[in-house]
């Protein structure tokens, strides 16, 4: 396995052009790492508190819009 250093090493010797495909490609693989995370807390009920939280404030009114 590289090391984070190895790996850094790699990613600034990449010329402009491939730097830009491993950009594309590692934010989309970090969108999905991510997407895994939410769906497995969610799954297991660790957002069920903000959920209620969230619904609580929407039914009193005390909701704000971002």
């Amino acid at each position: 396995m590289m090391s984070i250093q190895s790996i850094e090493q790699a990613i600034e010797q990449l010329p402009a052009h491939e730097l830009a495909k491993f950009r594309r490609w590692f934010s989309q693989f970090d969108e999905a790492a991510w997407d895994a995370q939410i769906e497995a807390n969610a799954c297991v009920g660790k957002l069920d508190a903000m959920a209620a939280e969230a619904l609580a404030e929407y039914h009193k009114g005390t909701a704000r819009e971002f």
